[in-house]
């Protein structure tokens, strides 16, 4: 069972990293490889709302997804978008990222690659990742329009919908503990982090859900 507290704590880091942009249409859709098949389902909606003509679908395998996505995070993100209606030919499939940073930079350079004219990106993600991937694409794509989007729903539903509260607990403090520490090695833009939103951090730390921490020394970034 997790704590009142504790929820009271994550709850308030759900609402923090996501960015709440208005949605509006884009010349593409990235939507960041994970272990949650929701992201590729809630490009599908964008898509099917007219948000964007091209969908960029990106990422290898973590050690999250290993054994659940054993062809790619973001194969299995195309086959369930064409599975559900959008035309193979809307799709485009980055295989190799493996940190949000090669996210953008290998989407980046697959659109380059096909002639693809791009003046603003949709960024898809889980919840809880949207802060990420704003900063990230800040510092490594400056030049085009932001737009970050994720499913919307709350913390519970997220919880009900993946069906293992302690690791999307461990995934919101180790998105937080990147927020902070990856300015300072260069892989995003620095934001402000209110100070109830630190304290939330520390004590989901200090509560123990560090499993997707990273050692705050290293210069490479992981998932």
């Amino acid at each position: 069972m997790i704590s009142a507290h504790n929820w009271a704590a994550a709850e308030r880091l759900w609402d923090f990293q996501q960015m709440h942009h208005e949605l509006r249409p884009c010349s593409v859709a990235i939507g960041l490889g994970s272990h949650d098949l929701g992201v590729a389902e809630f490009t599908v909606d964008l898509y099917e709302r007219g948000m964007m003509p091209l969908i960029v679908f990106t990422g290898a395998t973590s050690r999250t997804t290993r054994q659940r996505m054993p062809r790619g995070e973001a194969e299995h993100y195309r086959e369930r978008a064409v599975e559900l209606g959008v035309p193979a030919s809307a799709i485009l499939v980055e295989p190799q990222a493996r940190n949000t940073g090669e996210n953008i930079v290998l989407s980046r350079s697959l659109l380059e690659d096909r002639g693809v004219q791009v003046e603003s990106v949709l960024l898809v993600t889980k919840p809880y990742e949207e802060r990420r991937a704003y900063a990230t694409a800040r510092k490594l794509w400056p030049e085009v329009k932001l737009v970050s989007a994720s499913a919307p729903m709350t913390l519970a539903e997220y919880v009900d919908s993946i069906q293992d509260p302690r690791l999307v607990f461990d995934m919101l403090v180790g998105a937080q503990q990147r927020l902070l520490i990856y300015p300072g090695q260069g892989f995003l833009i620095q934001q402000d982090v209110p100070p109830a939103v630190l304290a939330a951090y520390e004590r989901l730390r200090s509560q123990g859900f560090t499993s997707r921490l990273v050692a705050e020394q290293r210069s490479t970034p992981r998932r």
